[in-house]
């Protein structure tokens, strides 16, 4: 698991077909930005914990989807002194 802030949602109106709706999140971890699967409903400037590989596509719905970043949970308290994003 990774500790992310989410910096804005992401638009794409091409998806195949296993997307779904699921809604698409920009997410920042420091340097690099990288796009995750929102699994629970959050909002720009949430800190956010994401998992990776194929705990992803199990987070998102199910194995064969196709995600390799989702987001899993939303970080109650996160200082912005800790996270420095």
């Amino acid at each position: 698991m990774k500790i992310f802030k989410v910096e804005k949602p992401l638009v794409a109106t091409n998806r195949i077909p296993g997307l779904e709706h699921k809604h698409l999140q920009v997410v920042l971890d420091g340097r690099a930005r990288a796009v995750a699967v929102d699994a629970v409903g959050c909002s720009p400037g949430d800190w956010v914990i994401c998992v990776g590989s194929s705990a992803a596509r199990e987070a998102a719905g199910s194995k064969e989807y196709p995600s390799d970043l989702t987001i899993v949970g939303i970080i109650d308290f996160w200082g912005e002194e800790q996270g420095q994003v």
